[in-house]
C-alpha cells in the first residue's frame, strides 16, 4: 500500500492522469457516442400558407378560391440511400402556395449523431463509400440542423436560393464531413 501511495504522489503520475482524463472528456465530447442509443422523433405537418387577400377582379378571385391554387406542389422527390449509417425515407422539394420552398423528409430513419445537418446540394448521389464525402465538393446550402433522426420534417429554403440549381439532399455530419444518407431529386 505504501508503494502505491508513493507512485500516486509523484508529479508526473498526477500530470499523466489529468491529461488522460482530459483526453477522455474531449473524446466523449467530439464523438458523442451516447447519441447512437438516443432516437429523436419529429413529426411535422407540411406547412400551410394563409390565403392571400382577395384580388379585385372576379376571375382572379375564383382562381384564388380554388383548392389547387392553395395546395403545395411537389417539384421533385427521391428515396434516401445509406452512406455512413443506415438511412431510409423520402425527400421532397415542395413549393408552397406563397411561392416559398421547403425540403420535406418523410419517414426518415437514420442513426443519431453529432452535428447532423440537412444539405441541399448539386452533387450526384453515389452508392456506397464513393458517395460518403462528395457533397461538400460543389455547391450546397445548409438548411439547418437535423431536427430528429426519425419522422417527418420540413426545412425552409432561404428566399435567395434557386432550388433548380440543386439536384440532391444529404443528411450531412458536419463534425466528421461525411454523409449519413442522401437522395437524388428527380422531377415528379
Amino acid at each position: 500500500m505504501g508503494r502505491v501511495r508513493k507512485v500516486l504522489t509523484k508529479p508526473w503520475v498526477i500530470g499523466a492522469l489529468v491529461v488522460a482524463f482530459a483526453g477522455v472528456g474531449a473524446g466523449l465530447y467530439w464523438f458523442q457516442p451516447w447519441k447512437l442509443w438516443q432516437d429523436e422523433t419529429v413529426v411535422e405537418a407540411l406547412p400551410e400558407v394563409a390565403p392571400s387577400p382577395s384580388p379585385s377582379s372576379s376571375a382572379s378571385a375564383e382562381a384564388s378560391r380554388s383548392p389547387a391554387a392553395q395546395e403545395p406542389q411537389t417539384l421533385a422527390s427521391g428515396e434516401l440511400i445509406s452512406h455512413e449509417h443506415a438511412t431510409s425515407g423520402t425527400v421532397k422539394l415542395v413549393r408552397l402556395a406563397d411561392g416559398s420552398h421547403v425540403v420535406r423528409l418523410e419517414g426518415l430513419e437514420t442513426s443519431n449523431g453529432p452535428d447532423l445537418r440537412v444539405w441541399l446540394t448539386d452533387a450526384p448521389v453515389k452508392e456506397g463509400v464513393a458517395g460518403w464525402r462528395v457533397f461538400d465538393d460543389g455547391e450546397y446550402v445548409s438548411l439547418g440542423k437535423l431536427k430528429g433522426n426519425k419522422g417527418s420534417q420540413n426545412y425552409a429554403l432561404p428566399k435567395e436560393v434557386d432550388p433548380a440549381k440543386y439536384s440532391s439532399v444529404s443528411i450531412w455530419c458536419d463534425r466528421f464531413d461525411v454523409s449519413f444518407g442522401a437522395a437524388e431529386l428527380t422531377d415528379r
